[in-house]
C-alpha cells in the first residue's frame, strides 16, 4: 500500500529560533499518525531539529544536496553530512532550483543516485511551466524529467523514491491545479513509470502534489486516486494549516 505523505518545505524562511517555535507548535498539535509527516527546514536547522524530533513520528528532510561525497565545493552539503544529522529524505529538483540554479534532470539524476547510495529517500520533483502547459508540452516535459532523473534506477531503488508533481505556475501564486488536472498528471506519471518498471512498481510509489496546497483544497486533491499527499510550501509555515492538511486524508 502506498504511503500517505505530507511534506512541509520551508524553503528559505525562518531563522533558527523562529523555526524551533514553529516546530514546537506542530509537535504540540494532534498530528495524524496514519500519515507520514516530513519537515524540510533550512539546512542550519537540521541538527537541532533532529534532536527535537528524536522521539516523534515526524521525519526530517533536506531541501537539497550535492552529488559528490566530498571535495572542493564551497557552500555545498554532501548526503553523508545530511545523514549524520538525522536526515532521512532529500528534496531533489524542486522547480525553484531548476529555474534559479539551472539544474536539469540529467544532473539531478546524480543527486538521486547519491541519496539512494547512502540509504536516504529522494523526493524527486517534476512539473511544467505555464507556457509549457499552454503549448500542450506538459506531458512531454514531465515524462522527460521522470525518465532523465529516475530511470537509471533499478526497481528496488525506484521504490525508495517519492515523486512530487508541482505545476510551476501554481507554486506560491495562490493558483492551484484543479483536482481533475492534478489527477490527470499524477495518473500520467504513474503510467510512465509502469511502462518502464511494470504495474507493481508504479502502483506502490507515492506521488505527491505540490502547488499552493492549503486546508481548503487538500481534501479534494487527496481524494484523487493517484494523489498520495502533498509537498507543502507556504501553508507549512503555519502549524494549524500544516496539521489540518495532514488531517485531510
Amino acid at each position: 500500500m502506498r504511503q500517505k505523505i505530507v511534506a512541509g518545505n520551508w524553503k528559505m524562511n525562518l531563522d533558527l529560533n523562529q523555526g524551533k517555535a514553529l516546530l514546537l507548535e506542530i509537535l504540540d498539535s494532534n498530528i495524524n499518525k496514519d500519515t507520514l509527516t516530513i519537515i524540510a527546514p533550512p539546512a542550519i536547522h537540521l541538527n537541532s531539529f533532529n534532536q527535537m524530533l528524536s522521539h516523534t513520528s515526524i521525519a526530517l528532510a533536506a531541501q537539497n544536496c550535492h552529488q559528490q561525497d566530498s571535495g572542493a565545493y564551497t557552500g555545498e552539503l554532501s548526503v553523508g553530512m545530511l545523514k549524520s544529522v538525522g536526515v532521512e529524505y532529500v528534496i531533489i529538483g524542486h522547480s525553484e532550483r531548476r529555474e534559479y540554479f539551472m539544474e536539469d534532470s540529467l544532473s539531478l539524476s546524480f543527486k538521486v543516485n547519491n541519496v539512494i547510495k547512502h540509504g536516504l529517500r529522494p523526493i524527486y520533483c517534476c512539473g511544467e511551466t505555464l507556457t509549457q502547459r499552454q503549448e500542450g508540452e506538459h506531458f512531454r516535459t514531465i515524462s522527460n524529467q521522470i525518465e532523465q532523473g529516475l530511470f537509471q534506477l533499478n526497481e528496488m531503488e525506484l521504490l525508495n523514491c517519492i515523486v512530487a508533481y508541482e505545476p510551476v505556475w501554481a507554486i506560491g501564486t495562490g493558483e492551484t491545479a484543479s483536482p481533475e488536472q492534478a489527477q490527470e498528471v499524477h495518473n500520467f506519471i504513474r503510467k510512465t513509470i509502469a511502462k518502464q518498471y511494470g504495474d507493481m512498481v508504479a502502483d506502490n510509489i507515492s506521488i505527491l502534489y505540490g502547488g499552493s496546497v492549503k486546508p481548503a483544497n487538500a481534501k479534494e486533491l487527496f481524494t484523487c486516486p493517484d494523489i498520495d499527499g502533498g509537498l507543502i510550501g507556504g501553508a507549512a509555515l503555519n502549524a494549524e494549516s500544516f496539521v489540518a492538511i495532514g488531517d485531510s486524508f
